[in-house]
């Protein structure tokens, strides 16, 4: 097994802690300052997991530029007082930065008992299955 360091550990409490202040600001109908403190939060807690060099390099490489000015963007804008549109733009960035790791995470959601069998549902499959296809870079957008 491999070791977790103390700076690792703070890290997922700092981003466990930016995704539910996250969730708590959209469910009290887009709040401002808990949507900008889950945003700090969620990316000082990335940044403590897995080393300032490798977030660095995650978020601003070539391919991957669309996709960081608009999760980056949103967090200005939401900041700067609009959080509705401001997660609208950063929910774009978000899913084209992380885009290439959905059809893993849906692939290992499935195989979980109760969570397969709703994952297999007829509307859920299909926009799961439309989801993997768009992400895995064939044309169509999941549907031919």
């Amino acid at each position: 097994m491999f070791e977790i360091t103390d700076v690792q550990k703070i890290g997922v409490g700092l981003a466990g802690f930016g995704i539910a202040f996250l969730f708590l600001g959209v469910f009290l109908l887009f709040d401002k300052g808990l949507l900008a403190i889950g945003n700090v939060l969620f990316i000082s807690g990335l940044a403590c997991v897995i080393g300032f060099e490798r977030t660095f390099r995650f978020f601003f490489q070539r391919h991957k530029v669309k996709g960081s000015l608009c999760f980056f963007g949103g967090i200005f804008v939401v900041l700067f007082g609009w959080p509705l549109i401001g997660m609208c733009i950063e929910l774009y960035g978000f899913y084209h930065l992380f885009s290439g790791f959905f059809p893993v995470a849906i692939n290992f959601l499935r195989r979980i008992p109760v969570l397969g069998m709703m994952l297999n549902l007829p509307g859920i499959k299909g926009f799961c299955d439309w989801l993997c296809v768009a992400d895995s870079g064939q044309t169509g957008g999941g549907y031919s």
